[in-house]
């Protein structure tokens, strides 16, 4: 293990883990851009629209795994969700994930 893991985790781990546990992944990029491809299973709630749905996000009494096409988006997602008492993780780009679950 590397400092680097030592002091802030091994993200990739934590993903699979979360993972393990049933997380879910909410993809956070628009409409049009998951319906050209995302993560089976995944559920789509663009970034603009995730604070309206914190209390329907809270029913799914999962962790959360955001991802978008880059890991921007979803990072704001996930300090949204954290901010929220959700836990949540940014699992980066879309198609990073997919070859890490």
């Amino acid at each position: 293990m590397g400092l680097f893991d030592f002091l802030f985790g091994n993200k990739k781990n934590k993903i699979k883990d979360l993972h393990s546990k049933g997380a879910i992944i909410i993809d956070v990029r628009t409409i049009k851009e998951y319906n050209q491809g995302a993560i089976s299973g995944s559920k789509n709630i663009p970034l603009q629209t995730i604070k309206s749905k914190i209390e329907e996000i809270k029913k799914y009494n999962k962790p959360v795994i955001t991802c978008c096409a880059s890991g921007m988006r979803s990072g704001s997602a996930s300090v949204i969700l954290k901010n929220n008492g959700i836990e949540a993780i940014n699992g980066g780009g879309w198609m990073s994930l997919k070859s890490k679950l």
